[in-house]
């Protein structure tokens, strides 16, 4: 095995080759291999310094590296490229090599979260090489059986299951609302409330309060976050009873690792810091101190406790993934900042489920290691508004590996003259996660109103197959512009650009495809047989209604923005 310049990463030397089936595989330090299936293997590594496992295969019609980072996916680098650190509050060890016809010809994931991650192309002789790098013992689940990429990393990720419990309730898979991008810090208990009676009327379930309830401050940054006090909800608790009346849940925001210089917290928790986040007005908290622990879990178990909030938005965990960070004080007792934000995750999950034991807790990328599986049930897709694509594939990316948590959009937001028509292809192009919508309600249009109640109509009948069944996104490497998922005899597709849909894969009983490109003539390959034919525009409204008998490929005329709904007896 050539060596490799990588100037951005530790050499690789004293490595040896181990025994496994198709692949060129070296380790350093003592090592095992298993192989619990067919084309899959297990690497087991062990040092008292750092242990590493590398492997090389052939780079022979590759397309894309997968990765769950936003914007990881869709080139090949180059071997010496900066590889990935991971940790329990930032990323995850997990990526796949992605090869024509959307096989992946290699993917992997480690059993732990911290670790250091390079993959690329070998320039001297057109090789991929992977390696995994971590102190004390390592082990890595390789997978080159070369099915869909996206039941690879399934499988890679219901292994990550193994012992880590997760509890989602149902309530996390329902459409919520976000004051964020339609209020920002303008938060007051009649704006929330209005708000939530609009959104229950639409179809949203749930209403998740972002930040500006905590201060009278409207000029954004974080210098008053650390006392978490309803400034801005006062009479807190009758508030959250009368939301609650309106048959809507109720989450709260808190960004938990800031102790802003504006608050009381400050002079108290302000030296157990991490790391200073001048720039924002507040430093990012050490949780290695119990200190810190036990003020954050009180403030934030207050919402649930004390409030009867449904659960909490636990925004910028990733901020305590520092990368060089201090040395632990004396009060601390925590030896590494995972185990103390483990710890402090934990004591907040404990409190509000012992009051509600179906409490909700939202996380988001970047923060999305199996490690915090056991600590959230919902998981966002970072913040990209008003960029469909971006979110389509960020909550592409995030349900290819969330295992049993539940993926969200990132808040949909518009335009107040958006048409109907692309107010329905914000949603379909978050089809497959939950739409979380965050516009003034009171000020839309009725088209626009219309189309987001149909779609999101569609997400509430067909949840268990868009959220639940086998998803099946096309082309990584060009952003996914086909995505279908299948499940209980429902197949559900959403068709971004103008390609054929293969309907007569597998047995279905309905058929939904969902249409978000320009091109209104969708062709269907292999339909067969008397089929019910529904076609409905942006707003729902049906434009064809009838039955047909093709017999093989079709073409249907479905608006942009529009559903295409073809049914026929169950097999």
């Amino acid at each position: 095995m050539d060596d490799v310049w990588e100037p951005h990463a530790p050499a690789a030397g004293g490595l040896r080759p181990l025994a496994a089936e198709g692949l060129d595989l070296r380790v350093g330090g003592e090592a095992t291999v298993r192989h619990p299936a067919e084309g899959r293997i297990e690497v087991t590594a062990e040092s008292p310094g750092e242990a590493r496992i590398e492997w090389r295969l052939p780079c022979t019609d590759a397309t894309a590296l997968w990765t769950p980072e936003p914007r990881g996916t869709g080139w090949l680098p180059a071997a010496w490229s900066a590889p990935r650190r991971t940790g329990l509050t930032k990323g995850a060890p997990v990526a796949a090599l992605v090869g024509t016809g959307d096989l992946a010809i290699c993917a992997f994931a480690a059993d732990r979260a911290d670790v250091l991650a390079g993959a690329g192309v070998v320039e001297e002789h057109g090789e991929f090489r992977f390696w995994v790098q971590a102190t004390g013992r390592l082990t890595v689940r390789i997978d080159t059986s070369r099915r869909h990429f996206a039941r690879c990393l399934a499988d890679l990720a219901d292994w990550w299951a193994s012992g880590r419990p997760a509890t989602v309730p149902d309530a996390a898979r329902r459409p919520a609302y976000s004051t964020w991008y339609a209020m920002h810090q303008d938060i007051t208990p009649e704006a929330v409330e209005t708000q939530a009676a609009l959104g229950k009327e639409l179809g949203l379930d749930t209403i998740i309060v972002d930040d500006g309830w905590m201060t009278r401050d409207r000029t954004r940054g974080y210098a008053h976050c650390g006392d978490w006090e309803p400034l801005s909800l006062p009479d807190t608790a009758d508030h959250v009873r009368r939301v609650h009346d309106l048959g809507v849940r109720y989450l709260l925001w808190y960004a938990l690792p800031f102790i802003g210089k504006e608050s009381a917290a400050w002079d108290r928790l302000g030296r157990h810091a991490l790391a200073d986040a001048g720039h924002l007005g507040a430093v990012v908290a050490d949780p290695r101190h119990p200190a810190v622990r036990e003020h954050l879990t009180d403030r934030l178990a207050r919402a649930v406790e004390e409030w009867g909030m449904d659960g909490l938005k636990i925004d910028f965990v990733d901020w305590f993934a520092v990368a060089d960070p201090p040395a632990p004080g004396p009060e601390a007792d925590c030896a590494t900042v995972d185990e103390g934000v483990e710890r402090l995750l934990a004591a907040i999950r404990a409190r509000i489920t012992a009051v509600r034991p179906d409490a909700m807790i939202e996380h988001r990328q970047p923060y999305t290691s199996p490690g915090l599986w056991p600590y959230t049930t919902m998981i966002r897709a970072t913040d990209c508004p008003l960029s469909p694509q971006e979110n389509r594939q960020r909550t592409v990316d995030l349900r290819l590996v969330a295992g049993p948590v539940a993926v969200h959009s990132d808040m949909l937001m518009w335009h107040p003259d958006e048409p109907a028509e692309q107010v329905a292809c914000h949603l379909i192009n978050v089809l497959f996660a939950v739409p979380q919508i965050s516009v003034d309600l009171a000020a839309q249009n009725p088209a626009q109103r219309e189309a987001l109640a149909f779609w999101l109509g569609v997400v509430r009948t067909h949840l268990d197959t868009l959220q639940r069944g086998e998803l099946r996104p096309a082309r990584p490497d060009l952003g996914y512009p086909m995505v279908t998922a299948a499940g209980d005899g429902t197949v559900a597709v959403a068709r971004y650009a103008p390609l054929p849909v293969r309907a007569g894969d597998g047995p279905w009983h309905t058929l939904l495809v969902a249409n978000a490109d320009a091109d209104p003539e969708v062709r269907l390959l292999g339909v067969h047989g008397p089929t019910g034919v529904t076609v409905q525009d942006a707003r729902g409204r049906i434009v064809r209604n009838d039955t047909a008998d093709p017999a093989g490929d079709t073409t249907v005329t479905v608006p942009r923005g529009g559903l295409l709904t073809l049914t026929r007896p169950p097999a």
